[in-house]
């Protein structure tokens, strides 16, 4: 791809991870607009043929695509003054917030003639630009599509729905099992090093145990979309039993029970509101309600 034939982009926000979004539209051969607060910050961008606007309403002009990557939604409100046109525009804004903020900017955008995609990056500033980094967006599809091809210069992109927050909630699902996972092994962890085992012996059995836990997954997601949790592998309450093995042994070897005391607390819950020779996936009954105050 060259500068004749690659759509233009503009970027607005140039951190670590802007600087990164920038880099990857000028090595994919996009023209490329950028603008910081802080000027000097785009210097290394300049020297790989960015162009830097002098104002934020310059940027935008530039392109009919910018991508905003600030530190928060406050941040971008603030740019996005009353007095900078937004008509006729596409953003795409990969920062990061929650699922009402990203709904509500929607909103103020579309008022004001923008089109307008929420996306949330699930990459470090070293893997865009790579089929590794992927992006999330949520929005239009329509508006999706009409620039897919240039967005595509970051990495793996996705499309989630129309509904913009949808792209913010994968996000931070995302990292609900990011460290879940981890937490289970650093659980795992502590209590066999009281044995003498390192980390590093016990990982390979511990991601042997993940795989095999992921491919339950499709399964389970089945029995909750059906509202139906039929024991094919094991009661709710067989597993109770066993939570109740993992936080005496815990103890037993002086190791933190807090994280499977939690788990047995959810169960216990699911049991006496007679769910217990149903399957897990039933917890997701305890996981929907409110947390107590």
């Amino acid at each position: 791809m060259n500068n004749e034939t690659a759509a233009p982009v503009s970027v607005i926000g140039l951190g670590l991870m802007g600087q990164a979004l920038a880099s990857a539209f000028l090595k994919a051969g996009h023209p490329t607009t950028v603008w910081n607060r802080t000027a000097s910050k785009a210097e290394q961008l300049l020297a790989q043929g960015a162009q830097l606007a002098p104002t934020v309403a310059d940027a935008l002009k530039a392109s009919p695509l910018t991508i905003i990557c600030l530190t928060d939604y406050q941040a971008m409100h603030a740019l996005l003054a009353s007095d900078v046109t937004l008509d006729g525009t596409t953003l795409v804004n990969l920062t990061s917030g929650d699922s009402a903020q990203a709904r509500e900017a929607a909103r103020l955008a579309e008022q004001r003639g923008a089109h307008y995609l929420d996306g949330a990056i699930m990459s470090l500033p070293a893997g865009i630009g790579t089929a590794d980094a992927v992006i999330l967006h949520s929005g239009p599809q329509a508006d999706f599509e009409a620039h897919k091809a240039t967005l595509e210069a970051l990495g793996t992109v996705s499309y989630l729905g129309e509904d913009h927050g949808l792209a913010s909630l994968y996000d931070v699902a995302g990292l609900a099992m990011m460290w879940s996972v981890l937490n289970a092994w650093l659980q795992g962890t502590a209590m066999l090093r009281t044995a003498g085992v390192d980390a590093a012996t016990y990982a390979p059995f511990a991601r042997q145990i993940a795989v095999g836990v992921a491919e339950w997954l499709p399964g389970y997601a089945e029995q909750i979309d059906n509202g139906s949790f039929p024991a094919e592998a094991s009661a709710l309450e067989t597993d109770a039993r066993a939570m109740t093995h993992l936080i005496e042994e815990s103890e037993a070897v002086g190791v933190n029970a807090e994280l499977p005391r939690l788990f047995k607390a959810m169960a216990d819950r699911a049991i006496a509101a007679g769910h217990g020779g149903e399957q897990y996936p039933v917890l997701i009954e305890e996981f929907v309600k409110p947390s107590a105050d």
